[in-house]
C-alpha cells in the first residue's frame, strides 16, 4: 500500500536551479578538454554523463563560472522533443541553455531526485508543449514550480541505494562491453590496417592502385564485397504495429540500441528486413551522419527508416570481418556527407565507392573465429543490461510511491 503522507514540494525549493549557457562558439579557445559540457545529445548514456561530445577549456569555464555545477547535480532537458531526459554530473561540469539543473540542498538525496525526475518525462513534455510554441519549452520558472513527492531523507537514501545498485551493475557491464569491443577493433586494425596479420612476415607487399598491399589481397570497392546497400522505408508509425523501425537515435557509440526504436504497421520489403550481421549507417544530418553499428542478434520484423542505410555483406565475406571493417570506416563515412548544414546526406553510391584492400577469405575467417567469442560475450552483456534496466524500471514507480516500503519507522 502506497504511503500518502509525504509532502509535495516545488523543485525550486529542493536546491538551487541553474539554466546553462553556451560560450561564444566563434571563440575556439573556450572549448577544450577540461570540463564536460552537457547537451541533450549526451543524456542517453545512463545515470551519469561520463562522456560528452564537447568539453570546455579553463577559459570557457571561467566565462561561465557563475553556473558551474558540482558533482551530483541533476540535469534535465527542458527544450525540444528530448525534453524530460535526466542525467547526473559525476564531476564539476557545465551545460548548454537547453538544460535546467538542480544542485540539491542537504535535505534532498541527489540520486533520489534523479530517479524521481526520470518518471516525469511525459509530464514535462506536456507542460512544455502547452506553451503553444512550435518547439516545446519549459522555462526555468515553470520548471521550478513543478512539484515532486519528497519522503524523509532516510527513505530517499534507501530508495536511491536500491535503484543505484542496478545502475552500477549496468555500468560495469557497459565497461566490459567497451573493453571487448576495443579488443576486437584493435585486432582488426593490427591485421588489416597495419598488415601485421598471422604469417605477415613471409607475405611480401606488392604494388596496387591503393599503394603497397600484401600479396594475395585484392583492391576492391565496398560495393564489391556487399550484396545490398540501400536506405530503409518511410514508416507508418503505430504503437500497435507488428514491426519495429530503427532510426538514427538507435545507432550510437558504434552499438545498436532498440530502446529509441518505434513500432510501425507498413509492410516491410524482404530485402529491408534486418538480418544478423547487417551494418547500419546513419545517413542524414550533421552530428549523426556516419555513425555505424553492426546488428549482432536475430531481429524479427525489424527494419530501418529512410535516414539509415543497410550495408549487407556478400555471401563469401566473413560477417565479423565485414562489420569491423565498416566500424573502422566511421570517420570516412562522416567525411563523405554532402549538402547544406542540417541537410547533409550520405548516398549509397558514396558508400559503395569506398576503396578497400580485401584479404583472402581464409584470413577473413581466421579473424572472424578469433573475435567472435569477444563480440558474442559483449552481446550477452548487452542482454544483461536490458534485463537489469527492465527490473529497475519496474521497481522505480513502486519505490517512489511507497508501495514498496523501505522506511524502517513504518
Amino acid at each position: 500500500m502506497a504511503l500518502h503522507n509525504w509532502p509535495e514540494l516545488r523543485i525550486g525549493d529542493l536546491g538551487e536551479v541553474f539554466t546553462g549557457r553556451t560560450p561564444p562558439t566563434e571563440r575556439a579557445s573556450c572549448f577544450g578538454e577540461n570540463y564536460p559540457f552537457i547537451t541533450p545529445g549526451d543524456m542517453h548514456q545512463g545515470k551519469y554523463a561520463r562522456e560528452t561530445q564537447r568539453s570546455l577549456s579553463f577559459e570557457g569555464a571561467e566565462l561561465l563560472k557563475r553556473i558551474k555545477l558540482p558533482a551530483n547535480s541533476v540535469c534535465v532537458s527542458c527544450i525540444g522533443w528530448q525534453m524530460g531526459e535526466v542525467v547526473m554530473t559525476d564531476r564539476p561540469s557545465f551545460t548548454n541553455q537547453q538544460l535546467n539543473t538542480i544542485v540539491p540542498n542537504s535535505e534532498v538525496d541527489a540520486s533520489f531526485l534523479y530517479y524521481s525526475l526520470r518518471t516525469r518525462k511525459q509530464e514535462l513534455l506536456s507542460l512544455g508543449s502547452a506553451t503553444g510554441v512550435r518547439t516545446p519549452i519549459l522555462n526555468k520558472s515553470a520548471f521550478c514550480d513543478t512539484k515532486i513527492v519528497v519522503p524523509p531523507l532516510s527513505v530517499q537514501q534507501r530508495t536511491a541505494s536500491i535503484l543505484s545498485a542496478y545502475d552500477e551493475l549496468i555500468e560495469n557491464s557497459q565497461r566490459r562491453i567497451k573493453i571487448l569491443e576495443s579488443m576486437a577493433r584493435a585486432l582488426y586494425r593490427e591485421w588489416f590496417v597495419h598488415f601485421r596479420f598471422p604469417g605477415h612476415e613471409s607475405t611480401p607487399l606488392v604494388a596496387s592502385p591503393l599503394g603497397e598491399i600484401p600479396q594475395g589481397w585484392e583492391p576492391k570497392k565496398l560495393g564489391d564485397i556487399s550484396s545490398y546497400i540501400n536506405r530503409g522505408i518511410t514508416p507508418r508509425y503505430d504503437e500497435e504495429g507488428d514491426s519495429v523501425v530503427i532510426n538514427q537515435k538507435c545507432v550510437r557509440n558504434q552499438r545498436l540500441s532498440l530502446e529509441p526504436a518505434r513500432r510501425q504497421s507498413k509492410a516491410i520489403p524482404s530485402e529491408k528486413q534486418i538480418c544478423f550481421g547487417d551494418v547500419l549507417i546513419n545517413s542524414t544530418g550533421v552530428g549523426t551522419l556516419g555513425r555505424v553499428a553492426q546488428v549482432y542478434e536475430c531481429l524479427d520484423k525489424c527494419t530501418i527508416d529512410t535516414h539509415v542505410t543497410i550495408a549487407r555483406a556478400a555471401s563469401r565475406i566473413d560477417l565479423d570481418f565485414y562489420g569491423c571493417c565498416l566500424l573502422n570506416l566511421q570517420e570516412t563515412f562522416e567525411r563523405l556527407g554532402t549538402g547544406a548544414t542540417g541537410q547533409t546526406e550520405l548516398g549509397r553510391a558514396a558508400i559503395s565507392d569506398i576503396d578497400l584492400a580485401v584479404p583472402p577469405t581464409a584470413l577473413q575467417r581466421q579473424f572472424g573465429s578469433t573475435v567472435k567469442g569477444m563480440r558474442s560475450t559483449a552481446e550477452i552483456y548487452g542482454k544483461q543490461i536490458k534485463n537489469l534496466r527492465r527490473t529497475r524500471d519496474l521497481l522505480l514507480p513502486r519505490l517512489l510511491s511507497g508501495q514498496i516500503n523501505v522506511d524502517p519507522s513504518v
